[in-house]
């Protein structure tokens, strides 16, 4: 379990997490309420709000926000960062653990219903939470978008997650250049990762909550955006220290 009680301070930020109910995003979403912040994370129906908050337990408390959007397209996106805007008072930080896994044909076995799931879908949530969130961030945060190794890794019958992936990747990298430091913008490219869905995780796995803690280390940090490599848990732990943080996986 992670020690959380060796998170920075983060109780003066707002942070929006959109795939915060997912297996990675959990670390994060727990990461955050530990720090200290105020946490947004958008759900689909309020039953799925509800079952989150209940597998969060005591962790879920006032700090955190469920709130009932589909932030997947531009409009909905747009709506989400607006409310949250108005809710809280801004937005600070943003992490984007939004995808999932795909396998079973090689590329030229794909349909339309395929990569219209697998990767216009996917990469279309991902811009639209950029556009909506990134213009009204404060200069304080950080954006932090999270991909898979399999950005650079070709994985037969998984292509279409490949190439997603390393269109975020590049977004990332477009991003930096865009910016010029005027914000900081982290790429978090993780490894297998064991969450409450791996029954048996290997010990040597990154886990959930040592990526939401180097989330959270990168938000409290003055660093400027940079790629992070958390293929495995000793790298996650090198990830820590590297920005200050102490707190290891234990």
């Amino acid at each position: 379990m992670f020690d959380h009680t060796s998170l920075p301070d983060l109780s003066e930020r707002r942070v929006l997490i959109p795939g915060g109910t997912g297996g990675v995003g959990e670390g994060a979403v727990r990461a955050y309420l530990a720090a200290g912040a105020q946490v947004v994370v958008p759900t689909r129906s309020q039953e799925r709000a509800e079952e989150f908050r209940a597998l969060l337990g005591k962790v879920a408390t006032e700090r955190l926000h469920l709130f009932e959007f589909d932030y997947t397209t531009f409009a909905g996106a747009g709506t989400l960062v607006a409310t949250m805007v108005e809710r809280l008072g801004g937005v600070d930080d943003v992490v984007v653990p939004i995808g999932g896994w795909w396998h079973g044909k090689q590329l030229w076995e794909i349909d339309e219903a395929d990569w219209q799931a697998t990767f216009v879908d996917l990469a279309t949530a991902h811009m639209a939470v950029l556009r909506a969130a990134l213009p009204r961030m404060t200069d304080q945060g950080a954006y932090s978008v999270v991909v898979g190794q399999s950005a650079h890794f070709p994985i037969p019958g998984s292509g279409l997650v490949s190439m997603e992936q390393t269109a975020l990747l590049m977004m990332q990298q477009v991003l930096a250049a865009e910016l010029q430091g005027a914000k900081r913008v982290f790429l978090l490219e993780l490894g297998p990762v064991a969450t409450r869905f791996v029954e048996t995780p290997d010990p040597a796995q990154v886990t959930s909550a040592q990526v939401g803690a180097v989330a959270v280390a990168a938000s409290a940090s003055t660093q400027p955006g940079r790629q992070v490599q958390l293929h495995d848990s000793a790298q996650a732990e090198a990830a820590l220290v590297s920005f200050g943080t102490l707190g290891a996986a234990l």
